[in-house]
């Protein structure tokens, strides 16, 4: 579909015009601070409705890129060029959905340079939408490499005690992974004479180049995503950030490597694909086990998630390189569902954090007592957490496992004990902060949810249930794209005769 209003350019720049308006809001009492918070929350409420015209108007019936709009750019060779299609249109809506969040959650906590974090926030949002909708490579790596920066200063401005190490650390570690990916689309440009994706998309890369460029994007995505072991700038990225700077980093920025993934690695490279799935099962187990294993020693509840976003990242990787209907399936959902819980779980240690200022599982207990409405929030996303069935959790994990079980029975096999252990570390959690006797008496006078954290929270616990009972709203979006995806796969790897090394595995 190709329409003659701009909508993707719309979705994408109207954040960047309200840090505009917010950048000329006089820095100087109390009254511009809440000028700029109140800009920054119709900004991205804006957005979000004008996002939901892309979900009402997709047609479902094609693989096609929909919404379609190029302009000549770079000399007439690199232009720029943006739709959506099955894959990249929910995580579209899943951004724009979380930036209004993020803003009520720093409505109160952000109380010094208001205006620069609105604006660093709404930049943000503008470079991460572009990522999903770039039709160029070059536009592509513009905006998944401009994300960093807003991030790295969300996190070292507005960080906690740490936060000087954690935001250069994290800029550190995907810059490093990102400069390879840029080496490899120069030489896809100079092999293929364009940086056009849905060009590329259908280009026949020779073997021998295709291994060298699947490791380079695999370096960047790995990174982003983050596998193991190149998973250590998490942790501290989401100890360090303010609560709606782990929200995004969970939710949003980490999916970009799956993405990465299914946009480029799968589709140009599908014979390095085949090649190095196995080594993508190796390091998905591990990271599934062992950041489970280390999420049970933890004393702080936000470390404690952040690793566990790298045990749930494990079955995304794992369930897209299983190369099957429901695996590629499991893993877009399970990213959609991961961006929504996590982003919750991270809000409700913020909840919680505002009035204590601890993230020590030790100051807590007892909290049902005092925070009802709380307590079954944190109950609803801690369940879907640890996949209950019912809850959107469970459909991406099943999925993934299902298909890992076809392909793998032992990477199935060891998988599993990851369910088993995130109920381990997520129960326990719970119980140390939510039950029991309300001992602590710094705890007695503490309050339970306001209008404007319930606000936020209750949708969330809507769409949790919602997509654990209907998981139809988003499978029926991706299902034509993935279908096409997985079939160009496969006829590229019959042409190449590697379709017997596929069974055989």
């Amino acid at each position: 579909m190709t329409t003659d209003w701009p909508i993707l350019f719309a979705i994408t720049f109207l954040p960047l015009i309200g840090a505009v308006f917010i950048l000329f809001i006089p820095n100087d009492d109390e009254i511009a601070a809440q000028n700029a918070r109140r800009v920054a929350l119709w900004t991205t409420v804006i957005t979000f409705f004008v996002s939901l015209i892309i979900w009402i108007e997709f047609d479902y019936n094609t693989s096609a890129f929909q919404f379609v709009e190029e302009r000549s750019w770079l000399g007439g060779t690199i232009n720029y060029r943006m739709g959506v299609d099955g894959i990249s249109m929910p995580f579209i809506i899943l951004t724009t959905f979380l930036m209004p969040v993020c803003i009520l959650a720093s409505w109160q906590s952000i109380t010094t340079r208001v205006r620069e974090y609105m604006i660093a926030f709404l930049v943000l949002e503008t470079l991460m939408i572009g990522v999903f909708c770039a039709l160029d490579l070059v536009l592509f790596y513009l905006f998944f490499e401009g994300g960093l920066i807003p991030m790295f200063l969300i996190i070292g401005v507005w960080g906690g005690q740490r936060r000087v190490y954690a935001s250069f650390k994290f800029f550190l570690y995907t810059l490093l992974g990102s400069v390879l990916m840029l080496l490899a689309i120069m030489a896809m440009f100079w092999n293929a004479g364009t940086t056009d994706i849905t060009t590329l998309l259908t280009h026949k890369f020779p073997v021998e180049m295709q291994t060298w460029l699947w490791l380079a994007f695999f370096a960047s995505f790995a990174v982003k995503m983050p596998m193991w072991p190149v998973h250590t700038w998490l942790p501290d990225a989401h100890v360090e950030a303010p609560t709606a700077g782990s929200v995004i980093l969970a939710a949003i920025l980490l999916k970009m490597g799956g993405y990465g993934f299914l946009r480029f690695s799968i589709p140009m490279f599908p014979v390095a694909s085949a090649d190095f799935a196995n080594l993508v099962f190796l390091l998905s187990v591990v990271a599934i086990i062992y950041t489970s294993l280390v999420a049970l020693a933890q004393e702080d509840i936000k470390k404690l998630i952040a690793y566990s976003s790298v045990a749930h990242m494990g079955f995304v990787t794992m369930g897209i390189f299983t190369l099957t209907t429901q695996g590629v399936e499991g893993g877009i959902f399970q990213m959609l569902s991961h961006g929504i819980v996590s982003a919750a779980l991270f809000l409700c240690v913020g909840v919680i954090y505002d009035r204590m200022h601890t993230r020590n599982i030790d100051a807590y207990g007892g909290l049902v007592n005092r925070m009802p409405i709380y307590a079954f929030c944190f109950m609803v996303f801690t369940m879907a957490n640890v996949g209950l069935p019912g809850t959107s959790g469970f459909v991406g994990e099943f999925l993934a496992l299902l298909a890992a079980f076809k392909v793998n029975t032992w990477v199935a096999t060891l998988a599993t004990t990851g369910v088993i252990l995130s109920a381990a570390y997520a129960l326990w959690l719970y119980r140390r902060v939510i039950f029991g006797q309300l001992e602590k008496p710094n705890l007695a006078a503490i309050k339970d949810m306001n209008f404007r954290e319930v606000a936020f929270m209750a949708p969330l616990v809507v769409l949790t249930i919602l997509f654990g009972i209907y998981p139809s709203i988003l499978l029926d979006v991706m299902a034509v794209s993935v279908n096409n995806l997985l079939t160009n796969y496969q006829a590229a790897l019959a042409e190449a005769g590697q379709l017997p090394a596929l069974a055989a595995r």
